[in-house]
C-alpha cells in the first residue's frame, strides 16, 4: 500500500497537550447532539476498590439491548470529562468503527486524579504479590472488571482494555496475571521505562522541553479531595523561546525546576541515575502471566514514548511464549493513529491511520471480543518510511535483516569500509553549554514533535556539529530495527553528551531559501532535504552503567556505545546517508555541565567548555551499526 503526497505543520502547545491528555486523542466536549448520545446511554459510578477507595467511572452502554456486548475499558490520569450523566463527549473509543459496532465503553479516572478518590502516585510501582488491602494499577483494574461484570447488565463476559501514552501504562499493568475476562488489550505508546528511553530520560539525558511543558502546564499535583478540576493551564515563559528561558534561569536543572515547584518534576530531577525509584516503575519487568491477545502500537515519529511499545512487545514475547502478541508501527507522532482527521495537513499520517483503524485495531477487538472476522493479524505490521508502504513480518525486527556498519572517515565521509591507515585519526569541536546546538532552527516555546523527521541542514553549518556524508546510493537500502552508534571519543572534560543523528539526504542542491520544517515533504523531494531518520542523546557518564555513572578521563580515548529506537526506513537510490554528532541538543535535552558533578545539584559555575574528539582510525573506528534488509551498497 503506497502513499505519496503528505504535508506537515508545526503543532501548537494546546494540540500537543490534548494529544497527551486525551486517551483517545480528542478534547473532551459536551455534545448533546453527538452520535455517541444517540447510540449510547451514559452512567456514572464510583466503583469501590479493595481498600475502600472509590474510582469515578463513566460507562456508556449501547441503547440497542437486543444483544450482549463486550466491555472496552480505558483508565487515564487526564480526566474522563465531560462529567454529568447528560454530558456526552465527541468520542469514547479508539475508532469511529468500534463506536458504531457497539461496545460497553468504560472510561475511568485513575486513583487520585480528577473525580477519583485516593492518592495519586506517578507511574505507580507494580506489586508482584500484593498483601491483603494493598493496591496498584493492576489490582485497580482487576477490581474494576469484577464490579463491572456483576453490576452492568447486557455484557457478554468479555473485556478489552486499551490506552495511549499514560493510559497505555495502565493498559500494560492490566496484562500482568490478567483477569480471566480480559481477552484483548492494546497498550499504545505506553509509558514503560521512564529512565531508559520514554518520557523522562534518554540514555541519561533529561528530556527537558517536553517534561517542563508537561509538569508546568498540565500535570499539576492537586489539593486533597476528589473534585479538583485539573486541566490545562499554559505556562507563561515571558519570552518567545524556551531555550532562552532555560538558559536565563539555569542551565542547572534545579534552578529551572524552581520556576514551577512541581514535586513530581523535582523527583524526576533528583533521581538522575537508574536507581530503585526508576527500576520499580519499569512495568516491562513485570509483564508475566499475560493471558490475553495483545496489540502493541508505536509511532516512528513519537517524541515521547517511542521506546515503550517496542520494550513492551519484546518483554511479552520473551516472558509469555505462545501468547498472541502483535506489533504495529506507523509513521505517526504521539497518538496520531487514533484521531488524525481527513482534512488534516498530515496526509501521510492520516492515510496510515485510516489503514490502522480499519485493518488492524477494529478487526483485533472484533475478533477477540466478539468472535467476528477471519484469521488473526500477522505478528508485525510495520510501515516503511522512504517508500511509504506497509510491510508484514513474522517477528520484529525482521529475521532476514543483517547487521551492517556505517563507518565514519576523515573528510566527513561515511562508507561501509573501516578506516584505513594514513587517514587523520579524529575530528574535533568545542562544545559550549552557554551556546548549545538547538534541536530546532526556529525560536518557540512549544515542544515541536516534528523535529523527529525535520531537516537537519541547519545544524551542518555549525562548527560544533560533525557531519559525515556518504556517496549517492546506487540502489535502495532498507534499515529495519535498532540503530546503534559505536563511537570512539575523548573529551577535555570529565563528562560529555554525544548526540548522534542518522539522516536521509534527498538528491539535489538545497534552494537558497527554504523552510526547515516544510508543510510538504513529498517522496522525491525537496532537493537536499536532510530528513532526520533517528537521533538520540548519550550521556557519557552512563556509558558502562545507567545506575553507576563514571567520569571520563580527560583526553583518553573511550568507547561510547548505545542503541537508538527502531526504524523501518528505506534510503532511496540517489539519496545519501548522513551522520551528525554533537554534544548538545537544546532544549530537547538538558545541558551537560561537561564536568562530573551530580546533575540534580549542579550550579551554573559547574558548566564549562570542552573540546570533544571523535576518532576514525583503524585502532579506534567510530561507526553506526544498522540492520539491513537485502544487500547494502555504497559507492
Amino acid at each position: 500500500m503506497a502513499f505519496r503526497q503528505r504535508t506537515w505543520c508545526v503543532p501548537t502547545i494546546v494540540l500537543i497537550m490534548l494529544a497527551v491528555a486525551g486517551a483517545w486523542g480528542s478534547p473532551p466536549e459536551h455534545r448533546r447532539d453527538s452520535a455517541i448520545e444517540v447510540q449510547y446511554t451514559k452512567h456514572e459510578f464510583r466503583i469501590p476498590m479493595r481498600d475502600g477507595v472509590r474510582l469515578f467511572t463513566a460507562v456508556y452502554v449501547p441503547r440497542d439491548a437486543s444483544r450482549p456486548y463486550p466491555f472496552l475499558i480505558t483508565r487515564t490520569p487526564f480526566g474522563v470529562a465531560p462529567y454529568g450523566r447528560d454530558a456526552y463527549p465527541a468520542h469514547i473509543g479508539p475508532s469511529d468503527a468500534l463506536e458504531r459496532a457497539g461496545y460497553i465503553f468504560v472510561l475511568q479516572d485513575a486513583r487520585g486524579r480528577f473525580q477519583s478518590e485516593g492518592r495519586f502516585v506517578d507511574v505507580r510501582p507494580h506489586i508482584d504479590q500484593p498483601r491483603a488491602g494493598e493496591t496498584d494499577e493492576n489490582t485497580d483494574m482487576y477490581d474494576t472488571v469484577e464490579w463491572l461484570l456483576r453490576n452492568v447488565a447486557g455484557n457478554n463476559g468479555r473485556v478489552g482494555v486499551w490506552g495511549m501514552s499514560y493510559a497505555g501504562f495502565y493498559t500494560s499493568a492490566s496484562l500482568i496475571d490478567s483477569h480471566p475476562a480480559i481477552k484483548a488489550a492494546s497498550p499504545q505508546a505506553p509509558v514503560t521505562d521512564l529512565f531508559r528511553g520514554d518520557d523522562a530520560y534518554h540514555n541519561g539525558a533529561f528530556m527537558l522541553a517536553a517534561q517542563f511543558l508537561l509538569y508546568s502546564s498540565f500535570f499539576r499535583v492537586r489539593p486533597d479531595g476528589p473534585d479538583f478540576p485539573g486541566g490545562f493551564t499554559p505556562f507563561d515563559y515571558g519570552v518567545n523561546d524556551a531555550g532562552r528561558f532555560f538558559l536565563q534561569r539555569g542551565p542547572a536543572l534545579k534552578e529551572i525546576a524552581a520556576t514551577i515547584r512541581n514535586p513530581i518534576f523535582d523527583d524526576d530531577i533528583a533521581h538522575g541515575t537508574y536507581d530503585e525509584y526508576w527500576k520499580r516503575r519499569d512495568i516491562s519487568q513485570h509483564l508475566n502471566n499475560v493471558r490475553c491477545a495483545v496489540l502493541n502500537v508505536a509511532g516512528f515519529f513519537d517524541a515521547e514514548d517511542l521506546a515503550g511499545p517496542f520494550r513492551t512487545y519484546h518483554a511479552i514475547e520473551e516472558r509469555n511464549p505462545g501468547v498472541v502478541n502483535v506489533l504495529v508501527a506507523g509513521p505517526w507522532e504521539h497518538g496520531a493513529w487514533n484521531r488524525v482527521q481527513a482534512d488534516s495537513p498530515e496526509r501521510l499520517q492520516f492515510e496510515a491511520a485510516e489503514y490502522y483503524r480499519s485493518r488492524i485495531v477494529f478487526p483485533f477487538f472484533e475478533y477477540y471480543l466478539k468472535g467476528n472476522g477471519g484469521a488473526p493479524l500477522p505478528e508485525a505490521t510495520v510501515f516503511e518510511t522512504g517508500t511509504n508502504q506497509w510491510r508484514q513480518y513474522q517477528t520484529w525486527p525482521p529475521p532476514a535483516a543483517r547487521r551492517t556498519a556505517l563507518y565514519l572517515h576523515a573528510g566527513g565521509r561515511v562508507s561501509l569500509e573501516p578506516p584505513a591507515s594514513g587517514e587523520p585519526p579524529y575530528d574535533a569541536y568545542v562544545s559550549d553549554p552557554f551556546h548549545p546546538v538547538p534541536y530546532l532552527p526556529i525560536e518557540t516555546t512549544e515542544f515541536v514533535e516534528k523535529y523527529m523527521f525535520g531537516d537537519q541542514s541547519f545544524a551542518a553549518t555549525r562548527p560544533d556539529v560533525l557531519t559525515y556524508l556518504s556517496d549517492p546510493l546506487p540502489s535502495d537500502l532498507t534499515v529495519s530495527g535498532p540503530v546503534s552508534p559505536r563511537l570512539q571519543v575523548s573529551s577535555t572534560g570529565t563528562d560529555a553528551d554525544f548526540d548522534v543523528k542518522l539522516i536521509d539526504v534527498f538528491p539535489g542542491q538545497r534552494p537558497e531559501r527554504s523552510n526547515p520544517l516544510p508543510d510538504d515533504v513529498p517522496t522525491d523531494g525537496p532537493a537536499g532535504y536532510a530528513q532526520l531518520v533517528r537521533g538520540e542523546p548519550m550521556r557519557a557518564r552512563f556509558r558502562v552503567s545507567m545506575s553507576t555513572p563514571m567520569p571520563l578521563r580527560p583526553n583518553e580515548v573511550t568507547p561510547v556505545g548505545f542503541d537508538m529506537p527502531d526504524v523501518n526506513h528505506t534510503f532511496r537510490r540517489g539519496h545519501r546517508i548522513m551522520v551528525q554528532i554533537q554534544s548538545s541538543w537544546f532544549p530537547l535535552t538538558d545541558l551537560n555541565p561537561q564536568s562530573f558533578v551530580p546533575l540534580g545539584t549542579a550550579t551554573r559555575a559547574d558548566f564549562v567548555k570542552a573540546t570533544q574528539r571523535v576518532y576514525h582510525s583503524p585502532a579506534a573506528a567510530s561507526r553506526v551499526e544498522i540492520n539491513v534488509l537485502g544487500t547494502a551498497r555504497i559507492r
